[in-house]
Parts: structure tokens; C-alpha cells; sequence
């Protein structure tokens, strides 16, 4: 990885990703510092950030005020805004559809405003929605969870380089990573697995925050940086959970029901990667894994572990949709019970352990969607060799201690 920091060194887009953050800034809610989001301090300063040109937002339900009104809606009310598009990712502008879906070009009846599907474009085909639109600033605001594999970053990844092509500026409004900003941990993308669930080379857990990712991008990966803007939080601290942020949770795509799934996500989304539910069609997805023919032997394997902070319950659910759908399957529930102790791809990788000498039934997807998941062959070679969790997980160390010095100078928080 180059450490090229093009984004730091690049005048104008350099002033932009590195505005100071007001007095205050670093302290999380606490004492009666109230965390304020990128779009409520864009609000606060009138929208001057935007210029008083013609904008479009990349957006979903995630983009809400913490009175739980749409910022669309809010903007194309306030006439010091001239909101001319809307751009929708996966699972589309108002949510409605599953993974490996989108809602694709409609008008939204509450705005009128017209809606551009962004899903699975790139590179020149996406700029030339950013030129069909008419529009002069691309705005970014989606709540992300944290994990490398979640699409919502290269969403923002893609568009970035997109608007670049276009000639449009970019502006990120900040959110919170709701399951902290400590640490980054798991594996790092090699380039040749790269896809939708993973275009550069971060680690699975990365523990960095929208606009954090925004700078690392522009200073790592793009060829030619785009003109950015970080529009920053005050009030948040690298070691606050989303509980801490008094801001409610909308679900950013169908199975992400609550922060406790975004929680696990990054370690036991890679059960999307075997022939094993992730508990897709339950009330508790990536919380819940199972299939036909599992008992409480794996439970009770994954238990003798003695993960930190993580309790296994032997259980038994029948999904509504997705694998097993219909079925009643046995396998475990996750039990967080202290999260700060927590380390959710360590444990993921210990359930793809037991799991597999647990249940004789046990196979990875046919096509290896492991190795996009995780970025390389590495974890299911290991796996299938009889590698224990740690020595997997030391396996990756070098390229993560290598990935968290790049990420060290793109961090804005404390």
C-alpha cells in the first residue's frame, strides 16, 4: 500500500478533508456535549459548505435527522438549497429492496425529486449519471456499520471517483462507525479479490468513520483525487458505541436490524460464504447461524474457546426467507455480553473452525465468495488444513499492523 497521502498534500481538496473541528469536537456525549452529525452542522452554518450550487445526494433511510425526518425532505424544503437529485445505493433510496437489489430510476412522491440508481455502476457509466443529473456537488450521507464487505463504502468509493470524472465536487457528512473507532482488525484485501464487497486494500474491520474513509481513499487509492469535503461530527470519541451517540437507528438495509447486529457483522458475515444460514429470514440475522443437521455440538465447542466477551447459546429457528427457508435448523445464537472485550472477526473465524469439525456436513459456496469476503485465499486454506482460530488470525498480522500505519495518518477523531 502507498503511502502517497495525495489527499493531505493536494491543494484545495487538502483544505477541504482537513477542516478543523470546532472546540469540542473530540468529546463524546458526555457531560453535556451532545453529538451533532455532518448534515445537522452542515445545517447549523446554512448550508454554505454547498456553495449555492445545484446538489445531489447520495443517500438512504440512514440519512435522517435525529428526530427521524429525511434529509432529503429537509433540504428540499429550505430554500437555501437547490436539491436537484437524489442518488439511491443497494437496497435503493427508500430501503425497499433485499441484498443484490436496488430500486432503480423512478421520481420520489414526496419531493419529486427525480431518483438515480447508483447500484452496481462505476467508473464512467456512473459520471455519466452525475452529468445527466445536472447537478454541481455530489453530498454523501449513509450510515455505515464498520465492515470492510458492507457495500456502502465503495458506494462511496465508486461515486467519488465517479464525480472526479465528472467534474462535480464531493462532500461526505460524517457518522458515527457504531461499533467504535478503536481499532482496525481481520484480514486486508488482497487487490485480486477485489469486487463490490471490497475494491482496496483495508482491513475487514476497518474502525474508521465515513469521512475518515473518504480522506484514505482520496490519498490511497484513487488515481486522481477528487475535489472533497468532510463536513465533520463534534461530539464523538473513537471509543463510543452508537449508544453513546443519542442518535436513533434506522436499519441501513434489511438485515441490519439494530447496532447489536452491526456489532457481530464483521466476523460472522462470512457465513455467507458456506452453505450455513447467517439467520437471513430470522429477527436476529448474523446473530443467529445454523443448518440442517447441526446440534449443540458446536455450540459447546465454541463455548470451550473461551472467547472474550461472547457467550453461544445452542439454537434452533426456522428462516422465512434465504437459506432454509421454511426449515427449522439448529446451530448457535451470539450472546455479546461484554462488547469493549469483544473481537468480532476473531470470533467469526473461531465459528468457521468449530463449525466445520463440529458438523460433518460443512462446505464452503461453490464459487469461494470466502476469499472475497475475506480478501484471500488465506482463512479458507487454513480452515480446511485444520488451522486452529489463532494461528489463523496471526497469519494475517503483518499486512494489518502494515494497513493500520496508512490508516493512523487518515484519522480525525480522538
Amino acid at each position: 500500500m502507498r503511502m502517497s497521502r495525495r489527499s493531505l498534500l493536494t491543494a484545495g481538496t487538502a483544505a477541504a478533508a482537513l477542516t478543523p473541528l470546532p472546540a469540542g469536537a473530540a468529546r463524546a456525549t458526555r457531560g453535556g456535549t451532545r453529538l451533532r452529525t455532518g448534515f445537522e452542522r452542515l445545517a447549523d452554518d446554512g448550508y454554505a459548505r454547498l456553495g449555492g450550487g445545484r446538489v445531489g445526494i447520495v443517500t438512504n433511510p440512514t440519512g435522517v435527522t435525529r428526530d427521524v425526518r429525511h434529509i432529503v425532505d429537509v433540504m428540499h424544503a429550505d430554500a437555501r438549497v437547490d436539491l436537484r437529485a437524489v442518488f439511491g445505493p443497494e437496497h435503493g433510496f427508500r430501503g425497499t429492496e433485499q441484498a443484490g437489489g436496488s430500486e432503480g430510476r423512478y421520481d420520489d412522491p414526496a419531493t419529486g425529486l427525480p431518483v438515480y440508481d447508483t447500484y452496481l455502476k462505476s467508473g464512467q457509466a456512473l459520471a455519466d449519471v452525475f452529468t445527466a443529473s445536472g447537478v454541481d456537488t455530489v453530498v454523501f450521507d449513509i450510515q455505515d456499520v464498520g465492515a470492510r464487505f458492507y457495500t456502502y463504502i465503495w458506494t462511496l468509493y465508486d461515486c467519488m471517483e465517479a464525480a472526479r470524472l465528472a467534474g462535480k465536487r464531493f462532500v461526505v457528512l460524517d457518522r458515527p462507525n457504531p461499533v467504535t473507532g478503536r481499532s482496525a482488525r481481520g484480514p486486508v484485501l488482497h487487490r485480486e479479490f477485489a469486487t463490490f464487497v471490497g475494491r482496496e486494500p483495508i482491513a475487514q474491520a476497518h474502525g474508521m468513520t465515513v469521512a475518515e474513509l473518504a480522506r484514505l481513499f482520496n490519498g490511497e487509492f484513487l488515481t486522481t483525487p477528487v475535489e472533497l469535503d468532510t463536513v465533520l461530527m463534534s461530539g464523538w470519541r473513537r471509543g463510543d458505541f452508537y449508544d453513546a451517540s443519542g442518535l436513533p437507528w434506522v436499519p441501513p438495509s434489511p438485515n441490519m436490524p439494530t447496532p447489536d447486529t452491526a456489532l457481530v457483522y464483521s466476523g460472522t458475515c462470512l457465513f455467507e460464504g458456506t452453505n450455513l444460514s447467517e439467520g437471513r429470514g430470522t429477527t436476529r440475522p448474523f446473530e443467529l447461524l445454523g443448518a440442517e443437521g447441526v446440534d449443540g455440538r458446536w455450540a459447546a465447542a465454541a463455548a470451550e474457546l473461551g472467547l472474550p466477551g461472547v457467550h453461544f447459546r445452542e439454537a434452533y429457528f426456522a428462516p422465512t426467507f434465504s437459506k432454509f427457508q421454511g426449515r427449522t435448523i439448529g446451530g448457535v445464537q451470539i450472546h455479546v455480553h461484554d462488547r469493549a472485550a469483544y473481537d468480532p472477526v476473531r470470533t467469526g473465524v473461531a465459528l468457521l473452525v468449530t463449525a466445520k469439525k463440529a458438523w460433518s456436513g460443512f462446505a464452503w459456496r461453490s464459487d469461494n465468495w470466502i476469499d472475497k469476503l475475506t480478501g484471500s485465499t488465506l482463512v479458507r486454506t487454513m480452515t480446511d488444513a485444520g488451522a486452529g482460530t489463532d494461528e489463523i488470525v496471526a497469519a494475517w498480522g503483518d499486512e494489518l499492523e502494515a494497513f493500520r500505519r496508512v490508516r493512523a495518518h487518515y484519522l480525525i477523531y480522538k
